[in-house]
């Protein structure tokens, strides 16, 4: 089995790597009892100029690294998809995911729903606006570096969120390595 890390990278500039290598050494523990760190940032060779994705490949060790220019897709409709499905560990396996998205029915990405509970969409952690405070789901699918960095420094609370309470949220974020944290100025939620 093998995992991931998608790490942003402008300029040359290498973003938040001390979440990366927290994360990645607790899978690395977890799934193969190994607790000897790896430092990520010692296999990465950040392109000088534009914005990219790298993407770190790895199981007992690193076994690539890849990157890749990003542009940030736009978000603006999300299909409501319900389905039980796990994913605590960043895993070069997506495919449920995968199959999850393709349910979007012409939307440009999924909120998932678990057991009635919102998570994340494929690729995003999530969070909504609620009386000036920014609430992100109490048990998302995947603990993500940047929704861990911005409860650590206290700008998300988490929140058990059933599906039936999207409609009381005006505004929504996206959060990921990538755009870090998207408010989305219009969204529509189907499903």
């Amino acid at each position: 089995m093998q995992f991931f890390e998608t790490i942003r990278i402008q300029d040359g500039r290498i973003y938040h790597i001390d979440y990366h290598n927290r994360r990645a050494n607790t899978t690395r523990r977890d799934i193969f009892g190994i607790d000897v760190p790896l430092d990520l940032s010692h296999f990465i060779t950040p392109p000088p100029h534009g914005l990219y994705r790298a993407k770190v490949i790895y199981d007992t060790e690193i076994r690539e690294v890849a990157y890749y220019p990003y542009t940030p897709k736009k978000v603006q409709s999300l299909q409501l998809i319900h389905a039980h499905v796990d994913y605590p560990y960043k895993a070069l396996d997506r495919s449920k995911l995968d199959s999850l998205y393709a349910k979007r029915d012409g939307c440009d990405e999924i909120l998932i729903v678990k057991d009635g509970l919102v998570t994340d969409t494929s690729i995003h952690n999530v969070a909504f606006l609620y009386k000036g405070e920014w609430l992100t789901p109490k048990e998302p699918l995947l603990p993500g570096t940047t929704r861990q960095r911005l409860l650590e420094r206290g700008r998300l609370k988490t929140k058990q969120i059933e599906a039936k309470d999207i409609k009381k949220f005006a505004t929504m974020a996206l959060m990921n390595a990538m755009v870090d944290f998207m408010i989305l100025d219009t969204f529509t939620i189907k499903g």
